[in-house]
């Protein structure tokens, strides 16, 4: 690797899956990295919220606001998700609560205190950090309908030359015609849908070119699945973990994105 590179690692919604979490934490600290960020969504969806932090804040990790963050420390009555379908809200409302209520209050101060964005210099290039979009915390950009013309005025009007993001839950990247890119790191918090038990995280390498790598990360999704189990969340979240397939928050997908799935 060339000296004047920048290797630097990003954390999609961690949904309060500690066990993935430690494992990406693990796979970064054996790869190296010059920094790391997380996007956001700490919690939601997985079992023991007040577990996560501490694995946040040791693998160092840069902390942006989710719409959790921003909904747990105001003490808002959802999660902000950004749901339209009664079942999408349904589901959305029992994660929330749940989290809401085995969050501490130290850690909905902490939240509190961290940042909506990012902005930094890397390679000679502006980059934004972002839950959402830059419009919107939790406005889903989704690849089969970001087309490039909205994605170059995305990155024109808020002065950007990569944008990272998270949110969906699935990850992707777009190299767009003015050099620019795009990249949704994905979530560490459930699979992407694809049948797999894994989840991702995402690694951006910043030199003469900007290479951008997808992570699979293995981690005991049985234990993590018995642990909802024993929280008595939803029997849906559990199948997810353990099977790959998404079977809420499913409305809110596109239709290209949802024929991937098996729902």
């Amino acid at each position: 690797m060339n000296a004047s590179s920048l290797r630097l690692a990003f954390f999609g919604g961690v949904y309060n899956n500690w066990r993935a979490l430690e494992a990406a934490a693990a796979d970064v600290r054996r790869r190296g990295a010059d920094a790391v960020y997380a996007l956001g969504d700490f919690g939601g969806f997985g079992p023991h919220p007040d577990r996560v932090f501490p694995i946040l804040l040791e693998s160092g990790a840069q902390p942006i606001q989710g719409n959790y963050e921003e909904s747990l420390s105001t003490g808002a009555a959802d999660c902000g998700c950004g749901y339209t379908d009664p079942r999408d809200n349904h589901f959305a409302q029992i994660s929330y609560d749940y989290t809401a209520e085995n969050t501490s209050a130290t850690w909905k101060a902490w939240m509190a205190s961290i940042p909506g964005t990012r902005r930094f210099e890397a390679g000679g290039r502006r980059v934004l950090l972002v839950h959402g979009s830059p419009r919107k915390i939790n406005e889903f950009l989704w690849e089969s309908n970001s087309p490039v013309p909205f994605l170059e005025k995305l990155l024109t009007d808020f002065e950007a030359d990569v944008l990272v993001c998270t949110h969906t839950g699935l990850h992707w990247t777009r190299r767009l015609p003015s050099g620019r890119i795009v990249v949704n790191a994905g979530v560490l918090g459930r699979p992407a849908n694809d049948g797999a038990t894994n989840v991702w995280y995402t690694r951006v390498t910043f030199g003469r070119e900007v290479r951008v790598e997808f992570v699979p990360v293995l981690y005991d999704h049985e234990a993590l699945a018995r642990e909802m189990e024993d929280e008595r969340l939803p029997a849906e979240f559990v199948e997810t973990i353990r099977t790959g397939w998404w079977t809420t928050c499913l409305e809110i997908l596109p239709a290209k994105e949802r024929e991937r799935g098996r729902h």
